[in-house]
């Protein structure tokens, strides 16, 4: 019970993320209900990802899931919406780059939780495939003019007439939306919605139908549609005109300037919230811009259109044919025609996509011929240029790897490289053993000079302990005594006793394993200038280790010299061995 009561806490909190969420964008401070609306419309959408999927792409999954063989008023449960929803994501991800990957449950139950309590506010956990191809068509990203004629291919019948009736339940569940997004007062469905968009009864084709819809304005009912679509496309535009209210030199989105007060222009943020200064007031018509133009392109647009350089009026869609037309032959595609006597609406949708892209085709096909063929040998000699590259820069990798194999082997001895010159590699052997003998000598003398210092500097502080005991019996000054510069110069090794220290050891134990110098020093017992005696002692230390030294860098020098030798053999007998075979570096 307990299980089952967190399971149904975390569903409400689902449930309720995506309301909470765009109740913290504050979209209610905004002044006027069309804008509001379609602000919250479009915050779902970016939430959900709906705008990453292509109308056309959802047009697929619907034909993946089988739902074009079904009946528009037939049910679906919420599992099988999930799966469908399921494979609208997953199939997105497949389509961005890795960088750009969405999270794909996130997506599912957000849209998932949306779409149930706009469609099913009662909880029967059904809903009608017609409601909801209509809020995923409309919901989609991609153009409002594919959106339409898809539209209008599930409200219509086999001879391209709109079917009043149909239209009606479309207006019922599409303005399901602004009701679910707390925007029903302004936008709810009534009986005379259809007779607002269609004020006379007459038959509707598909040209009448996109021209009502994406007039200037649209229907009431629908205002908020196109506005939608605006707002995805002004998103990133950036106007350079100071702000009059709230004086920003910069302007993101739309941009509204006053057809009354010259020169007054405001930011869609101070418009939306109904802010204004001076002789401004909000009761002045507000033109709103969707992108900039310079001075000089607004001069010379103004000068083409007077003289007549351009069309004054451009259609707001292309005109498509009247005559409703028929199903095109399918067969090297997926999908087929399970019923010869009944049409399919999608399936016609795309064939007119096919035919207007055929009709693209055959205008660009007016082209002269030299300039097609220049173009299709232009591409083939960069796709040749681009595959010679590629060889290029596959041989140069692998000369690389050759050389860096070959310098592996050379640095490695081998039995073979020991054959070809038995006697050099001996003496070779031999000087770097006499090189680790010297080497271990060298190391040997330095302990012994250290060692010789340390024994040095008792010496002298027994020598000073004599001094001072000799002046404290005569009387005099210790710093008379000839040997006390002797001892200021001697140097402190880093192993010496601490200067406060007795020694408890007698002279002759502290002169043990000295040199002949030193014990002359003290063998008549009175003391006497040690610092010429200790300085030979430590000269003839030296001494030896430089000749060590030399030694040692002689040693050096003809190995390095052997080494050499070696190297010029092994060039010389591969040149033999591969006359006709040359050194390459490459360069990059």
């Amino acid at each position: 019970m307990i299980e089952e009561g967190s399971k149904s806490s975390k569903s409400m909190v689902e449930k309720r993320q995506l309301f909470m969420e765009m109740r913290a964008q504050n979209f209610d401070v905004i002044r006027l209900s069309t804008y509001r609306t379609a602000c919250k419309l479009r915050f779902v959408q970016k939430r959900c990802n709906l705008h990453l999927v292509d109308v056309w792409n959802m047009i697929e999954a619907f034909r993946d899931n089988g739902l074009s063989t079904l009946d528009l008023n037939a049910e679906i449960n919420v599992s099988r919406l999930e799966t469908i929803l399921s494979s609208i994501f997953y199939q997105l991800n497949k389509r961005l780059p890795t960088t750009h990957q969405i999270n794909v449950e996130q997506s599912i139950g957000l849209l998932l939780n949306f779409i149930v309590a706009t469609y099913d506010s009662e909880g029967h956990g059904k809903l009608t495939v017609f409601a909801m191809k209509a809020m995923l068509a409309t919901m989609c990203g991609g153009k409002i003019l594919d959106k339409l004629r898809y539209i209008f291919s599930q409200i219509s019948d086999s001879n391209g007439v709109m079917v009043f009736a149909k239209f009606d339940q479309f207006l019922r569940e599409v303005l399901k939306l602004p009701t679910a997004v707390f925007e029903g007062p302004s936008f709810g469905y009534t009986e005379h919605s259809v007779r607002t968009c269609f004020p006379q009864q007459k038959k509707i084709l598909l040209n009448t139908f996109l021209d009502v819809l994406m007039a200037d304005p649209p229907p009431q009912y629908l205002v908020w549609l196109p506005l939608m679509h605006r707002l995805a496309n002004v998103e990133n535009v950036f106007h350079p005109v100071e702000c009059s209210y709230c004086r920003s030199e910069s302007m993101m989105g739309f941009r509204y300037r006053c057809q009354q007060c010259h020169g007054y222009q405001l930011c869609q943020s101070c418009f939306w919230r109904g802010h204004a200064s001076g002789p401004h007031s909000n009761q002045h018509q507000m033109k709103e811009h969707s992108s900039w133009k310079s001075p000089a392109k607004k001069l010379s647009h103004a000068i083409s259109k007077s003289l007549g350089c351009m069309p004054i009026g451009e259609p707001p869609h292309p005109v498509f044919p009247e005559a409703a037309e028929r199903h095109q032959d399918l067969a090297h595609t997926t999908s087929t025609l399970e019923s010869p006597s009944r049409l399919d609406e999608e399936h016609r949708l795309i064939a007119r996509y096919a035919a207007r892209l055929a009709a693209e085709a055959s205008n660009s096909t007016q082209c002269p011929p030299t300039d097609l063929s220049f173009n299709f040998d232009a591409n083939k000699q960069q796709r040749q240029l681009i595959a010679e590259l590629e060889n290029k820069n596959r041989e140069i990798l692998q000369e690389i790897q050759r050389l860096r194999l070959e310098h592996e082997q050379a640095s490695q001895p081998t039995p073979e490289k020991a054959q070809q010159n038995p006697t050099l590699l001996a003496e070779l052997r031999l000087l770097r053993h006499r090189k680790d003998e010297l080497e271990r000598r060298m190391s040997a003398l330095q302990e012994s000079r250290r060692e010789l210092m340390v024994q040095l500097e008792g010496l002298m502080r027994l020598l000073k302990d004599e001094e001072q005991k000799q002046a404290a019996q005569t009387g005099g000054s210790p710093h008379s005594s000839p040997s006390h510069s002797a001892s200021c110069t001697m140097p402190m090794p880093i192993r010496s006793t601490s200067a406060g220290s007795t020694p408890t050891h007698t002279p002759q134990d502290c002169l043990a394993g000295v040199g002949d110098d030193v014990l002359d020093a003290f063998s008549q017992g009175v003391p006497r200038n040690l610092r010429n005696d200790l300085l030979v002692a430590a000269d003839s230390i030296t001494n030896t280790m430089s000749s060590l030294v030399k030694e040692l860098h002689s040693v050096d020098d003809r190995l390095e010299e052997e080494e050499e030798n070696m190297r010029n053999g092994r060039e010389k007998v591969s040149s033999l061995k591969h006359p006709g075979k040359r050194h390459f570096t490459p360069s990059f």
